[in-house]
């Protein structure tokens, strides 16, 4: 392909690289880079720099002809004038192409734009939202999952992802937990390392590659009450210890971007957070990627009352460390001016364009601006049969068998007559979740789809109720059906002869998900009474949760012989779902979350600190409780069951004391004492019994996904060091104490071996 750069950019790549006349892999290195950056920055006006600081959202229909007025001209004549540094929301390679070529080919200087979009859980071809992913357990499925969505995205013009999600999520209320990994940092971290190496690779100026985004720097999984937007009031230990960790994980993982978020901690948005911006991410941590701001999160900062005007809100972020302003219109509007008036220096500009300039460099978009462009690329990656294959063993991976009383899972494969039961059964939409912006709608493979392709036993369909009213769509409320009933009858009748039910109940995709809040966790609309009903006639029934968060289901537990949580597994959602259901895949998924008993616990999650009164020792009231409820949850952090059983046992530790510094040795021996092969999530965790800042009751350290054969056992063994030991004081410096720890061993936070040891 031919390349048409200014003779501004052909001049500085030709000075960087010396006598090279094309950019290999050897000048990527950052020297190079740096050369090359500054000698672009020298030829910028300031009104060019602010330009590569301003991201704006796809507007019109590129190919078509120019926009005359409105909003979309004046973002189409900056675009030309050179004043526009990324464009979001604008995809396929025809588009992609148009608005490159504007921006290359007319502007100035022609410094390429990088192109951003929400590939959440895929492109095209959708896993299950990362929730669910977490729930396998599973880094090397959880990377290739966002190989995959990078492969399809990047054939269609996009190079940069506003993901991962990494917020920890310990309230179900939260509608973004569907996004993340779940309540644990230690998870958290490594998954956020896996999705990352998926989304970039090992070489980032791949065509195959997109540059990804940890978001949301910091906190905004503590939102208050759950409410989406909302502010956030926590102590220094719980940043340190429980937000931070996967941002700096992230970090160490190189990835290239980070978002910061909609919320407030201390009295202060933190898109205006020196400290946590300047001060943790790019002093201390040394990030030198760029910070992009939420949309719009630069302007919200005068509605928060932290700025009077656009003005201040663009003094405050680009001070505070924000490097691109999403869709904001206030850098645009105000840094060019604050610079010439000499409120702000111009070295806050070059540090942010710095950072910008140098990731579409490592894109290698300065080489060739259409190297994401290629036609031939987004016919064949998109939807290719081996993404399929991909994301059903990833579906698969993902789905945690509950509860299984009397072994009623799996299900025979003939001769039995099964009553398939709910809305969501036959529904290819709601499957394939939140955050699915380039999916068509209604391509899921439904759990009724599924189910008929197992051919041995009678399958009959009842709808039985409606979960939602009316138009379903990403932007707009879900209406709940909470009124009518009138299809109960049928659903009641086909369950009457049936030997199995299996029901399939839970949220629409669109109940979860950003300002997706909840305040009821319970089965939505009049699906609670469709179960009962149901169960009032046949007890033996299989009930199949579809959701992207925690649901109390209390009621289920305490009535129902099996229940699978089955999330929004995606494009393949009915295959997976059919395969664990009839045995031809063992289920190995672990909840990332805790499930609560009611949504009065909430916030609830398994590493809590023991409180001064944790037990009810004198016999009165007096002690850390509810009247109303048991403390336990439902089923907690870690729970996931097998067709098969396992057995743990022989734990060991490589000594009783230990100088600081020295490793443990922890082992345990895991049989699988039943009759099916499986896989089993081996999870190590300890207990500080006393520290200088309070430490929680138990803390994920380790974790082992291991495939043992029926009868077979296999010895497991894991390292403590100086990076599990430890942990953040209140001025966040990491530090390790000596003392006394407990570790425990076992399938979930809750089912343990427990040992002792002592740091000296």
């Amino acid at each position: 392909m031919k390349k048409i750069i200014p003779l501004f950019i052909m001049t500085i790549v030709a000075m960087a690289c010396k006598n090279n006349n094309e950019i290999s892999a050897e000048n990527y290195k950052d020297d190079n880079i740096t050369s090359k950056i500054d000698s672009l920055l020298k030829l910028m006006t300031i009104e060019e720099k602010v330009g590569q600081m301003n991201q704006y959202n796809g507007f019109w229909d590129l190919t078509g002809p120019s926009p005359k007025g409105g909003t979309a001209a004046k973002k189409y004549e900056h675009l030309r004038k050179g004043w526009v540094g990324s464009m979001l929301n604008v995809r396929g390679v025809e588009q992609v192409r148009a608005v490159q070529k504007i921006a290359v080919e007319e502007s100035r200087l022609g410094i390429p734009l990088i192109i951003g979009f929400d590939v959440i859980h895929g492109y095209k071809t959708l896993s299950p939202i990362p929730l669910a992913e977490s729930a396998s357990w599973d880094l090397e499925a959880i990377e290739q999952s966002s190989r995959i969505a990078a492969i399809e995205a990047s054939s269609v013009g996009i190079n940069w992802t506003f993901a991962p999600m990494i917020d920890i999520g310990r309230d179900a209320r939260w509608g973004r937990v569907m996004e993340g990994a779940g309540e644990d940092p230690y998870l958290g971290s490594l998954i956020a390392k896996a999705r990352i190496k998926g989304f970039q690779g090992d070489d980032l100026s791949s065509v195959n590659t997109i540059a990804a985004t940890a978001k949301h720097f910091a906190g905004y999984g503590f939102s208050e009450a759950g409410r989406e937007y909302n502010t956030v009031d926590i102590g220094t230990s719980t940043l340190h210890n429980v937000v931070l960790p996967p941002f700096k994980a992230a970090v160490d993982a190189d990835v290239k971007t980070v978002m910061n978020s909609f919320n407030e901690i201390n009295g202060v948005p933190v898109t205006g957070s020196p400290y946590l911006q300047r001060d943790i991410l790019k002093g201390e941590w040394n990030f030198n990627g760029f910070v992009i701001s939420d949309w719009a999160s630069i302007r919200e900062m005068i509605s928060w009352g932290h700025a009077k005007n656009k003005s201040e809100a663009a003094k405050i972020a680009v001070t505070a460390g924000s490097d691109m302003d999403m869709e904001g219109y206030v850098y645009i509007e105000e840094l060019a001016q604050l610079v010439k008036d000499d409120v702000i220096k111009e070295d806050l500009l070059d540090d942010a364009v710095r950072r910008i300039l140098r990731v579409k460099f490592e894109l290698g978009l300065f080489d060739d601006p259409y190297r994401y462009c290629d036609e031939v690329r987004e016919k064949e990656m998109i939807g290719h049969p081996k993404h399929h294959e991909a994301v059903l063993d990833m579906a698969k991976k993902s789905i945690v068998l509950l509860k299984n009383e009397n072994n009623l899972l799996p299900l025979k494969k003939e001769g039995q007559k099964i009553a398939l039961i709910g809305a969501l059964a036959s529904d290819k939409n709601s499957p394939l979740g939140s955050w699915r912006l380039a999916s068509d709608d209604n391509t899921a493979v439904s759990v009724l789809e599924g189910m008929q392709a197992y051919k041995g036993n009678s399958l009959v369909y009842k709808k039985g109720a409606d979960v939602s009213v009316g138009k379903t769509a990403f932007v707009e409320e879900v209406r709940i059906n909470t009124t009518d009933k009138s299809e109960f009858q049928s659903a009641i009748t086909a369950a009457k002869s049936a030997d199995v039910v299996v029901m399939v109940l839970g949220e629409h995709g669109f109940q979860s998900g950003e300002a997706r809040s909840r305040t009821n966790l319970q089965l939505p609309g009049v699906q609670q009474e469709l179960l009962e009903a149901v169960y009032k006639v046949n007890s033996n029934i299989v009930l199949v949760l579809n959701n992207g968060r925690p649901l109390a289901v209390s009621w289920a537990d305490a009535h129902i012989p099996a229940i699978v949580e089955a999330w929004q597994l995606g494009t393949q959602t009915g295959n997976a779902v059919a395969q664990v259901l009839y045995g031809d895949y063992n289920p190995s998924g672990k909840l990332p979350m805790t499930f609560p008993r009611g949504v009065g616990q909430v916030p609830i999650y398994y590493n809590y600190k023991n409180t001064g009164r944790p037990k009810n020792v004198e016999g009165n009231v007096f002690w850390s409780h509810y009247i109303d409820s048991e403390n336990t949850p439902l089923y907690p952090f870690g729970h996931g069951l097998s067709y098969t059983t396992f057995e743990y046992s022989n734990l060991k530790l490589n000594g009783s004391i230990f100088n600081i510094g020295n490793d443990i040795t922890v082992s345990v021996d895991v049989k699988n004492s039943g009759d099916r092969d499986g896989k089993e999530v081996v999870q190590l965790y300890i207990r500080d019994l006393v520290g200088s800042v309070t430490r929680p009751v138990k803390e994920l350290k380790g974790f082992d996904l291991v495939e043992i054969k029926a009868g077979d056992t296999k010895t497991i063994t894991f390292t403590l060091d100086k990076t599990t030991l430890g942990f953040y004081n209140n001025q966040g410096e990491y530090i390790i104490e000596p003392g006394e720890f407990k570790v425990f061993v076992g399938g979930s936070s809750a089912q343990t071996l427990e040992a002792d040891f002592e740091l000296d």
